[in-house]
C-alpha cells in the first residue's frame, strides 16, 4: 500500500481521502453543530441586447431573473445530489439575488444551516444553476454568454470560524 501524496503533509491532508488515497464520505458525526452561512458568487457576460430583454421582461420564456431565482434555489437544495461526497444538508435559509451592470448579471446567494458541515457547496451551486438557467432561458438569442468568475466569497461557522475571500 502506498501512502498518498495528502498524507505526507497535514498542511495538505484532504479530508474526502482515507489513508490509502481512497475517496470517501467525510464522517462529521463528531463535529457540534453550529450555525453556518456561505456567500457565493459568478458573474454571466451577455450582448446588450441580450442584458436588455431581461432588463425590460420580454423574453418568451418569461421573467428571467425570477425563474433563475427559483432555480438557484432549487439547486442549492440538490447539491447532495450533484456532488457525490457531500453530504445531505437540511437549509434552513437561501436567498439569491442579481445585480445588473453592465452586459452583465452578477448572482450571489447566500445559504445557511445549523448542522454540523459546511454549507459553500449549496451557495455555489445555486449561483451555477441560477447563472445557467438565465443561459437556457436566453440562449436562442445569445450562445455567446459566458459564466465567469465564480467563486466562495465568505463561508461562517464551525470550527474554523469566518474566512472571507481576498
Amino acid at each position: 500500500m502506498t501512502e498518498h501524496p495528502s498524507r505526507t503533509d497535514d498542511t495538505l491532508a484532504l479530508s474526502h481521502f482515507d489513508e490509502s488515497g481512497q475517496a470517501h464520505m467525510v464522517d462529521v458525526a463528531p463535529k457540534n453543530d453550529t450555525h453556518r452561512v456561505a456567500i457565493a458568487s459568478g458573474t454571466i457576460h451577455m450582448k446588450p441586447e441580450t442584458l436588455s430583454v431581461i432588463v425590460n421582461r420580454t423574453a418568451d420564456k418569461g421573467d428571467v431573473l425570477g425563474i433563475a431565482r427559483i432555480a438557484a434555489i432549487m439547486g442549492a437544495k440538490q447539491t447532495a445530489n450533484l456532488i457525490p461526497l457531500c453530504h445531505p444538508i437540511a437549509l434552513t435559509r437561501v436567498t439569491v439575488d442579481f445585480q445588473v451592470g453592465t452586459n452583465t448579471i452578477e448572482c450571489r446567494a447566500q445559504t445557511e444551516t445549523v448542522g454540523k458541515t459546511g454549507v459553500e457547496m449549496e451557495a455555489l451551486t445555486a449561483v451555477q444553476v441560477g447563472l445557467l438557467t438565465i443561459y437556457d432561458m436566453l440562449k436562442a438569442i445569445d450562445r455567446g454568454m459566458r459564466i465567469t468568475d465564480v467563486r466562495l466569497l465568505e463561508k461562517k461557522g464551525g470550527k474554523s470560524g469566518l474566512w472571507q475571500a481576498s
